[in-house]
């Protein structure tokens, strides 16, 4: 860990949080003094990066993307797209499950590990057309795509706009922006009753979509600037978004510090801020995975109203960071999607 980072760690100004430890009301002092006390005294970040920089990198088109070979030069090739506020690192428990395939995982454009963002523009549509390229780059003309979150949303861009090339998908989640314009009289009745779950949850816990879509420079400064502001605002996310205890401090630490060694919390706010044309109903075969903590998990009904599910798989356990929390399950739906 740098020295700069060691001084602002020691040198942190603390904060009161008026409303103490109500998780309704954001990161709690007590998780923050437990996260930060083990970030400023302990914590080792070289052990991590070094475990980091040993995955099999590789730079394809404008990618930096983890490319790990099958033995079988044959084998299915599966893609493995990331979201927020998170980055490759979400999938480092699933990489060992699915050996026998063909695995690239890209550092999407302004995510940690990324090569640098150095112009604005880069939405979620034009993430799918990078992934794409360097997909043809690396030599894989067919391919699975798995994701959620914004992986989820750039997964079904891609696959409406190169069905030639996209096998299947294994989904978490259907593209969050769908929810804003989808029309309620052309749906199931369960399906109308989540898009009103699905707006209360917007209003309840979108603040943070409404500051980094609209305002997104003031909090790159915000956040970028400060390492305890920068704990907080991802940790809230990590400790609410999953199921049970999930990460470990050190582990939730790691996450977090790849936003900062790489300077670019700002930067991953770019699918946020960027405006995104989502295709129709996609035609590609899907396998979607619900997990029960996940922040808004869909009914089949609405799912089958924007994509082609031959799989619904309601899972027992499992947040937002799936790939993370329940590695097992996870590979094994994307094993359902391959096999499609």
């Amino acid at each position: 860990m740098s020295d700069e980072l060691r001084e602002r760690l020691r040198r942190t100004r603390r904060v009161t949080t008026p409303w103490g430890d109500d998780p309704a009301r954001g990161t709690g002092r007590a998780r923050l003094d437990e996260l930060f006390g083990r970030w400023a005294n302990g914590y080792d970040w070289e052990v991590h990066e070094r475990r980091i920089r040993a995955l099999p990198w590789t730079t394809a088109g404008a990618l930096n993307v983890i490319h790990r070979r099958a033995a079988d030069p044959e084998a299915s090739v599966v893609v493995l797209l990331h979201g927020w506020p998170d980055s490759v690192l979400r999938f480092e428990r699933v990489l060992p499950l699915l050996t026998d395939f063909h695995v690239v995982v890209p550092a999407l454009p302004g995510f940690p590990f990324a090569a640098p963002l150095t112009e604005p523009g880069m939405s979620a549509g034009r993430i799918a057309g990078l992934v794409a390229d360097a997909l043809a780059e690396l030599g894989h003309p067919r391919y699975t795509l798995s994701g959620g979150d914004i992986g989820g949303t750039v997964a079904e861009i891609l696959a409406a706009d190169h069905p030639d090339r996209v096998t299947a998908l294994h989904l978490t989640n259907v593209a969050p922006q769908r929810a804003l314009t989808a029309d309620p009289a052309t749906l199931a009745p369960d399906a109308v009753a989540y898009l009103g779950r699905a707006a209360r949850w917007f209003r309840a816990e979108g603040g943070y979509i409404a500051e980094q879509s609209t305002r997104p420079n003031t909090l790159a400064v915000a956040l970028g600037d400060s390492p305890a502001g920068l704990l907080a605002w991802i940790a809230e996310k990590l400790d609410s978004w999953s199921d049970g205890s999930a990460f470990t401090p050190d582990e939730l630490l790691t996450w977090v510090t790849a936003y900062w060694v790489t300077g670019t919390i700002g930067t991953s706010f770019t699918t946020y801020a960027e405006p995104v044309t989502l295709p129709g109903r996609v035609g590609t075969p899907t396998v979607l995975s619900i997990f029960p903590r996940d922040i808004k998990p869909e009914p089949r009904s609405y799912a089958e109203a924007f994509l082609n599910i031959r799989e619904y798989v309601e899972h027992p356990a499992g947040g937002h960071f799936a790939a993370w929390e329940q590695p097992e399950a996870y590979a094994g739906d994307v094993r359902r999607a391959v096999e499609l």
